[in-house]
């Protein structure tokens, strides 16, 4: 089965943020953490990739175009991820 494209997802640490909190972090580390918390919160059947593209499962794509991302990045902690990514 073909998954479908849903979304583009804007899942990254900011170097803004980053700055802001003005310690050394492995921000690859922080970003793959970042991505691994995400996919493990969204629905069953929804995937997101790397490159921030969503992919759903045909039967659940409906219901993934509505998902609100920046609700999901929300519920990350992401200072919690950077606390174990310092260098």
């Amino acid at each position: 089965m073909t998954a479908v494209e849903v979304a583009t997802v804007s899942y990254t640490v900011s170097a803004d943020y980053f700055a802001e909190v003005g310690a050394d972090f492995n921000s690859e580390a922080v970003d793959d953490a970042v991505l691994a918390e995400l996919n493990r919160i969204v629905p069953k059947g929804v995937v997101v990739h790397r490159n921030g593209k969503a992919f759903a499962d045909p039967e659940v794509a409906a219901a993934a175009r509505d998902i609100d991302w920046d609700a999901l990045l929300k519920r990350i902690d992401v200072d919690q991820i950077m606390a174990t990514h310092g260098r």
